[in-house]
């Protein structure tokens, strides 16, 4: 009996030694990273303790206070109206959406996933355009798509984690809103290459451009310097939290100043006003709070609104 017992658990390790070896032999770039939480297991999330906050609440105000700074008041919106510069919405720009939308793509506070919306398109693909158009054709994202979930992470190695700082926010929308975004996303990117409002050498949040072009300007203009027998120097910033302290009063008197079309101005406008976020960390309040932002990073547009900021004549 016991003899049989120590062969079944040796074949078990034995198994599971295998599998694991083949597991990593076959690993991607995308699965590596599975293969290392394998090996060290996830790290005990840390829950914020900040001097001063003595309850969830507090905590969860001093989290979304730190994360979201006062911005400048945007000018009260007025009545809502039917754009004609509109451009009906299609089924085919929905799809588009939905192809660059991967499934395992953590949902927001709908808890629906891309795959759902998915499904749906591709038994009715008229439904999105009859539902969303009326939305666009007024510029307004309504409050129902602005909630989002704040995920909460503390980032590792810090000596401490008494501070907000210490921490960092992921921020979950509803999925139905990020596929809309991404429809305007694309409408904003054809206009932004029209009305001059991109660099030429912009390589970021472009489709067709990539780091690597930025790598290979960069390598021709020290090259084509180097030919002259010039001495060249590259300086590289990091902005920290450009998307939270753009300035949309500032923002949207550019794009109007641009040419950009109406009813996609009332919808940036309308885009960065009334917004609400819900940290769900253990105890805290279940209420959605509101919160002023400069230009949301988690969405897929906002890319784009951020490099209006900072046009060629800049």
């Amino acid at each position: 009996m016991e003899s049989s017992r120590r062969t079944y658990f040796k074949a078990i390790g034995s198994a599971k030694k295998a599998h694991w070896s083949d597991f990593l032999s076959s690993a991607t770039p995308r699965s590596i990273w599975t293969a290392k939480r394998f090996a060290f297991g996830r790290p005990p999330q840390r829950f914020p303790d900040l001097p001063g906050a003595s309850n969830p609440a507090e905590v969860a105000e001093t989290l979304l206070d730190h994360f979201f700074s006062s911005k400048p008041p945007l000018p009260p919106l007025l009545r809502l109206t039917q754009y004609d510069d509109y451009t009906p919405l299609t089924s085919e720009e929905v799809s588009r959406a939905l192809s660059r939308s991967s499934n395992t793509s953590a949902p927001g506070p709908d808890h629906i996933p891309y795959s759902v919306w998915k499904s749906v398109h591709c038994i009715r693909p008229s439904l999105f355009p009859s539902l969303l158009d009326p939305l666009l054709s007024h510029g307004f994202p309504p409050p129902s798509l602005k909630k989002a979930l704040g995920i909460i992470l503390d980032k590792p190695g810090k000596p401490s984690y008494d501070s907000p700082s210490s921490f960092r926010l992921i921020v979950l929308l509803r999925t139905l809103s990020k596929i809309l975004e991404r429809v305007v996303a694309s409408r904003i990117s054809a206009q932004a290459t029209m009305c001059s409002l991109i660099h030429p050498l912009q390589c970021g949040s472009l489709r067709g451009s990539s780091t690597a072009d930025a790598a290979l300007v960069l390598q021709h203009n020290v090259e084509s310097f180097h030919h002259l027998r010039y001495k060249v120097s590259t300086l590289f910033l990091d902005v920290k939290g450009g998307f939270n302290n753009v300035e949309s009063p500032s923002l949207l008197s550019l794009l109007r100043r641009k040419g950009v079309s109406p009813y996609l101005v009332q919808w940036v406008s309308s885009f960065l006003r009334d917004r609400t976020c819900r940290l769900p960390f253990q105890g805290s309040p279940r209420i959605f709070a509101p919160v002023s932002v400069g230009s949301l990073k988690g969405p897929p547009s906002p890319p784009y609104y951020s490099s209006f900021m900072f046009p060629p004549s800049t």
